[in-house]
């Protein structure tokens, strides 16, 4: 069996950690490559896009891959369509492995926003201080509030266009608490924007909001394509991978 991971998230290595040296079983986990240092996953990996949901069913093809997983971030939403695409296409599995978003609990004051675009609209009434940890992709969307003043987290640098009044901070999870609730305060902070990413790695800056009694403005996930199975766990897609190589499941191209 043959397997393509599409990954770039905590999940998707766990998946490939748990999959790697299967007896009878060939992983490849794929990148996207904008992450200039990635944590790199066991097994074969391959780094780049493959030009398109055409360009992923001709790789599925050429390669003879039997099992997809769409590992991806949840806010990835192109290359999830794309992927259901190219399956149906080179008529292979396919399975979605999201983790859990996040569910607000008592003393939250959380705001819904449909996209970064309404995100923008939306925080000029929120506050003047804000922590973005949306991603250096999706900085666009706020570059043009020049009456506001970001914090900007994100593994790399971000690039123009971007914010005009910013202070970058350089940094990937898992964050702690403690550190959380220094970040809000010696910055003075008095909104945080972020994607419904979910996770335990980003999620003490929902808990030290909750604390400081700020607003968060919460950006909602794009769906799953209709059709497609989701998981929540990598224990749960090994476990649907081991089904399929037993002959269970859903049936298998190549």
């Amino acid at each position: 069996m043959r397997v393509l991971i599409l990954g770039g998230t905590t999940e998707a290595r766990r998946l490939a950690e748990l999959l790697h040296d299967t007896p009878g079983l060939t992983l490849t986990s794929s990148l996207a490559g904008r992450v200039a240092s990635p944590r790199m996953p066991p097994g074969e990996v391959r780094i780049g896009g493959f030009g398109g949901a055409e360009g992923l069913a001709a790789w599925l093809r050429e390669h003879r891959v039997d099992v997809l997983i769409d590992a991806t971030h949840p806010f990835a939403g192109t290359i999830s369509f794309h992927a259901a695409r190219a399956a149906a296409t080179a008529h292979v599995a396919l399975l979605a492995l999201r983790r859990p978003g996040w569910v607000p609990v008592a003393g939250d004051d959380w705001h819904d926003a449909g996209s970064l675009e309404e995100a923008a609209r939306l925080l000029p009434a929120l506050g003047r201080r804000v922590f973005l940890t949306t991603g250096r992709m999706g900085l666009a969307a706020f570059a043009a509030l020049d009456d506001l003043w970001f914090l900007v987290r994100s593994v790399d640098a971000p690039e123009a266009p971007r914010p005009a009044r910013m202070e970058v901070l350089l940094d990937r999870g898992p964050f702690t608490l403690d550190g959380e609730r220094e970040l809000l305060r010696r910055h003075r902070v008095d909104v945080v924007v972020t994607k419904d990413s979910g996770g335990a790695a980003t999620a003490p800056k929902l808990t030290a909001a909750r604390e400081a009694g700020l607003p968060v403005l919460v950006v909602r996930r794009p769906p799953v394509p209709e059709g497609v199975p989701v998981v929540t766990g990598p224990e749960e897609a090994a476990r649907w991978v081991g089904e399929l190589s037993h002959g269970r499941g859903f049936p298998a191209g190549g």
